[in-house]
């Protein structure tokens, strides 16, 4: 492939490893570059973004820690398929969840609904009351803003209080796709008088260690959330 970005728009001299790996990997994960294709050379990288080698180097070094290339002595740097390699943070690096929507809040539900189960079986007391003071929180949310953080807060501590170091890892990555995008979200919690009760539900069962209560209440919530963001 004979993919350069334009020498006519040299990458700003701020962050300059940053430029280089966005340039990179926006290349990687739109299809310009495709699994098995190889990088130019380092030095033609530097020359053709009018960059320092170093800055080349460092955002090589970060696509490959995001499983995007693979970096062989005597071959270079070959391109690997995202979807098979990479993690949830391609999804952030790409244009955006939208495309994946459907998929995250699956992925999502099926997630809080189990990690509910075991919050209720592992949760500490301080952790179930918690739990109820962010139920609370979500409940008196004036704006879709403060709604949104803690509707966070209060998935996040369900799934610390499920202690499974997967899932709490699972959510770091969420994180990093959620937070910074919060006003595309805002339909998670835009109907708070119908979702309230939910949020309240869930944490009393978790308090009251029934699992079962627990799944059902994330459940119907999620699925509120899920057909409000369709809507």
């Amino acid at each position: 492939m004979n993919w350069m970005p334009s020498a006519t728009s040299p990458i700003p001299r701020v962050s300059v490893p940053d430029h280089v790996f966005a340039r990179l990997s926006e290349a990687i994960l739109s299809g310009e570059y495709r699994p098995a294709d190889r990088l130019p050379t380092q030095r033609a990288l530097a020359a053709d973004l009018q960059v320092n080698m170093a800055s080349v180097r460092e955002a090589l070094g970060r696509l490959e820690q995001l499983r995007l290339i693979d970096i062989r002595h005597g071959d270079g740097a070959r391109v690997l398929d995202w979807r098979r390699s990479g993690g949830l943070e391609s999804l952030v690096l790409h244009a955006g969840p939208g495309e994946f929507m459907g998929d995250l809040f699956e992925a999502r539900g099926l997630l809080l609904v189990e990690a509910s189960r075991l919050a209720a079986r592992r949760r500490t007391d301080e952790q179930a009351a918690t739990l109820i003071e962010l139920a609370d929180a979500v409940a008196g949310a004036g704006e879709d803003g403060a709604a949104l953080l803690a509707d966070w807060s209060f998935m996040a501590a369900l799934v610390e209080a499920a202690h499974n170091m997967v899932f709490q890892l699972i959510m770091n990555s969420v994180r990093e796709i959620y937070l910074p995008r919060t006003a595309s979200f805002a339909a998670l919690v835009s109907d708070r008088a119908r979702l309230a009760p939910l949020y309240a539900r869930a944490a009393e069962a978790v308090r009251d260690g029934d699992e079962q209560a627990a799944a059902a209440a994330i459940g119907d919530l999620v699925q509120a959330q899920t057909v409000g963001m369709a809507g």
